[in-house]
């Protein structure tokens, strides 16, 4: 799994690295606001739909394939950045890019689900953590090979790393189910446990998107520098890298719709927190909290769904799961932007509060009397 753990990372670099450049496109090539806001979301538009439509294809025994047309159209996507000089090329190459990773992705946790069974908490909490470093570093990386080389050299490095990488993976064998669904989409989306795993990712986005969105402009206007901002977007991504592995090893021994209710739960309690909280100090204590409480989540929500998905579907239920993630996820960073605007920070965690209240609630019901309650 390790060539696969440096993919995963390689991949999210790849996607968070447009972040720290966008300022830098907007000025090189004259664009404006709605422009670059089509190229930052166009990846994640595209790994939705890629997920949705080709998830299924790793549960009838095509994963090898899926990993290989993948990886290959994540490269392409890659080295097409390397020499993109319009928005219609830089909307393309980030729409291939994502096209791939998500193709890549659901791939990649079928395996871990099927090559050690009783190890597949802990390769999901591995997973989840060499993605933060993906996406903690790849800005950083990114900006650094910037002001080195120019706008090209951080696109040079990930195609090098997606060349440097694909020999290690592209021909491994991911094990088919003998006895796959038909129409598993349709299927899983109609089963209760997925219903609560469903709600449960809901939650949890809902929470990551408004976070994404506001939490910089929130912290700015208590007082916080720039710098102090950074310090903290990184104090929310480091517990993720450092306790996930170990919260996946211990979700797979733990009953996980408790542990999600708990967990999630108390990421809702620190967001209203949030609103109480004036002093830009003291309120790292609930934002390292609800980090850690995050990093437990990811890995058990991951090992939920591939739980209630069974072993005919693991491939599409983490496709289902993956792709409804980022579109509430970039719902919710658009809706948070639009409150902040018009009401301010407490209106907005207090929004999403109550949605993730209800959201548990509804997981609950769904989930209380299904074989997702047992390890």
């Amino acid at each position: 799994m390790r060539p696969l753990y440096a993919l995963s990372a390689i991949l999210m670099g790849g996607y968070a690295a447009i972040f720290t450049l966008l300022a830098v496109l907007r000025d090189t090539f004259a664009l404006g606001e709605l422009a670059i806001g089509a190229i930052a979301g166009s990846a994640f538009i595209a790994g939705f739909v890629a997920q949705l439509s080709l998830a299924r294809f790793a549960d009838l025994g095509r994963g090898h394939l899926l990993m290989r047309v993948g990886i290959l159209v994540s490269l392409i996507g890659a080295f097409w950045m390397c020499f993109a000089d319009s928005l219609f090329e830089w909307v393309m190459a980030r729409v291939v890019l994502g096209f791939g990773a998500g193709a890549v992705r659901p791939a990649i946790r079928r395996l871990a689900f099927v090559l050690e069974p009783s190890r597949s908490g802990e390769m999901m909490g591995k997973l989840t953590a060499w993605e933060m470093v993906g996406f903690l570093f790849g800005p950083v990386v990114a900006s650094a090979l910037f002001e080195f080389g120019g706008l090209r050299y951080p696109f040079y490095a990930l195609t090098g790393l997606l060349l440097l990488i694909m020999p290690f993976v592209i021909n491994l064998t991911i094990p088919g189910s003998e006895s796959p669904l038909g129409n598993p989409m349709r299927t899983l989306i109609k089963v209760p446990a997925m219903q609560s795993c469903i709600a449960l990712g809901v939650a949890f986005y809902l929470a990551i998107g408004a976070f994404d969105a506001v939490w910089a402009l929130f912290i700015s206007d208590l007082g916080a520098s720039q710098l102090y901002i950074g310090i903290t977007m990184s104090l929310f991504t480091l517990p993720m890298i450092l306790i996930a592995p170990m919260a996946g090893r211990y979700a797979s021994t733990h009953a996980l719709l408790p542990l999600l209710l708990k967990s999630l739960g108390i990421a809702t309690l620190m967001m209203i927190s949030y609103t109480l909280v004036e002093s830009i100090w003291w309120i790292c204590l609930p934002l390292l909290i609800h980090a850690t409480v995050d990093a437990i989540s990811m890995p058990a929500l991951q090992l939920a769904v591939g739980k209630a998905s069974g072993e005919q579907a693991l491939a599409a239920g983490q496709g289902l799961f993956g792709a409804i993630g980022l579109i509430v996820a970039a719902t919710a960073s658009l809706g948070s932007g639009l409150l902040y605007q018009l009401y301010g920070g407490p209106t907005v965690w207090a929004v999403v509060v109550i949605c993730m209240f209800t959201c548990l609630g509804y997981a609950y019901w769904r989930g209380r009397t299904l074989s997702l309650l047992n390890p």
